[in-house]
């Protein structure tokens, strides 16, 4: 009988505290999150299909990371006005308005177009490993030199419009594993796009936090899974039948890796 009782009440304090630990998640706070997502098109979801009719050449997919927070989380209000190609200047003029002082979380993902991303992954198909490796040198020149102001303007303007929410600058993927058996560039383009890339996420992580922001850091969840990787590729390599979606992330890398990253510093 004594037993019994040990038992029964060992399995009531469990319950009791599997309902403790259920309303202590971060989730049940979100609800009455009002959340607007800003960025280009990894924020809008280039690549991962499923593309909403309302958002045109926007391309905002309901598999991208904003989306499956809304669709998971279920926060007050949520709206998405991220769209492919936006850099710094046009997420100030023209997706800074869906921002109000009651906005309480904004997610942002913008600078890769600043430095100009499509056009050195164009040079390096192209042209060579030379003139890959010089294109992506002049772009961290302008990284180092303009990112950090053109950044600093958007980040001020989201304080300025939303001043209580809880901002998230989202990181760009690491495209390749290197040291790995793969066809197309050479390991030395490969390995300067990363550097590039590398750096680009840096100096948004610093701008990010000089702000009081909180940085999405996404890198570490695509290896394994990046391109010239031994798994399940979650970026798009290039697609000459549809090259907008080249090395954009999947489906599965927005859900796998661009959306546990984001809702786990989101809360």
């Amino acid at each position: 009988m004594r037993r019994s009782r040990l038992v029964t009440l060992a399995l009531s304090l469990t319950a009791a505290l599997g309902a403790t630990i259920v309303t202590a998640v971060p989730a049940q706070a979100a609800a009455t999150d009002r959340y607007v997502a800003l960025g280009d098109s990894y924020a809008s979801g280039v690549g991962a299909g499923s593309y909403t009719s309302e958002s045109g050449s926007c391309k905002r997919s309901t598999n991208a990371y904003p989306a499956l927070y809304a669709a998971n989380i279920k926060p007050a209000s949520y709206k998405s006005v991220a769209c492919s190609g936006a850099t710094t200047t046009s997420v100030i003029n023209s997706q800074l308005s869906a921002l109000t002082s009651t906005t309480t979380l904004v997610s942002v993902q913008v600078g890769g177009n600043d430095v100009g991303f499509a056009n050195i992954m164009t040079t390096c198909v192209l042209y060579g490993t030379s003139q890959c490796v010089a294109s992506v040198d002049a772009a961290m020149v302008k990284a180092r030199n303009d990112l950090p102001r053109l950044l600093d303007n958007v980040y001020n303007g989201i304080k300025t419009r939303s001043p209580s929410a809880r901002v998230v600058v989202v990181g760009y993927p690491v495209f390749y594993q290197l040291n790995t058996p793969c066809v197309g560039l050479t390991d030395t383009a490969r390995a300067k796009i990363n550097e590039g890339i590398n750096l680009v996420d840096d100096i948004i992580r610093s701008r990010a936090t000089s702000h009081g922001f909180r940085f999405a850091d996404v890198r570490s969840a695509f290896v394994g899974h990046q391109l010239c990787s031994y798994g399940t590729k979650w970026l798009h390599a290039l697609n000459v039948l549809d090259i907008g979606v080249s090395y954009h992330p999947t489906a599965a890398g927005q859900s796998g890796g661009n959306y546990p990253v984001f809702r786990s510093v989101a809360g």
